[in-house]
């Protein structure tokens, strides 16, 4: 009997820092909702999206630390590297890290040229997000993406 209560505590006293309380939340960054591919912003979301049509072409991939943006009028990504992320009541606060020389650029108005690293919104590094549903997002006050976000489907 002794011997088993010394191992039962032995076991529990190494399984204990690892274990999660029933009910409590992973710890992660604030922005891990966003995390994947969306499809919609530049033009109206579809009605309905396949996986497979999303993913072959998604507006806008958020990562941990990189959120990358379709333009109209070039076939590679912009990329833009997140600084912070904030919660607030309805979505998510993102600041990018501010790119040297994008101040003078030229609006782009998400078409090729200097303005299209950002998201055409009020303020150049900073990309406030928000959260209508667990699948449908909006960029308020950008003029790049007018129209909502919908998550792509899991293949």
């Amino acid at each position: 009997m002794g011997r088993t209560a010394i191992l039962t505590a032995a076991a529990l006293a190494v399984a204990l820092p690892f274990a999660t309380p029933l009910g409590a939340q992973q710890a992660g960054p604030p922005h891990a909702f966003l995390f994947g591919a969306w499809t919609g912003g530049l033009v109206p979301p579809p009605s309905t999206v396949t996986a497979q049509g999303c993913l072959a072409q998604p507006t806008v991939i958020f990562t941990r630390d990189v959120v990358m943006r379709a333009t109209l009028t070039d076939i590679a990504y912009a990329q833009r590297l997140i600084e912070t992320a904030r919660g607030t009541g309805d979505g998510i606060d993102i600041r990018l890290v501010p790119q040297p020389g994008a101040q003078a650029a030229p609006a782009g108005l998400g078409l090729a040229g200097g303005g299209s690293t950002g998201f055409g919104c009020p303020e150049a590094d900073t990309l406030h997000v928000q959260r209508i549903s667990n699948n449908e997002i909006s960029f308020p006050g950008c003029r790049d993406f007018p129209f909502p976000l919908v998550r792509c489907p899991a293949g």
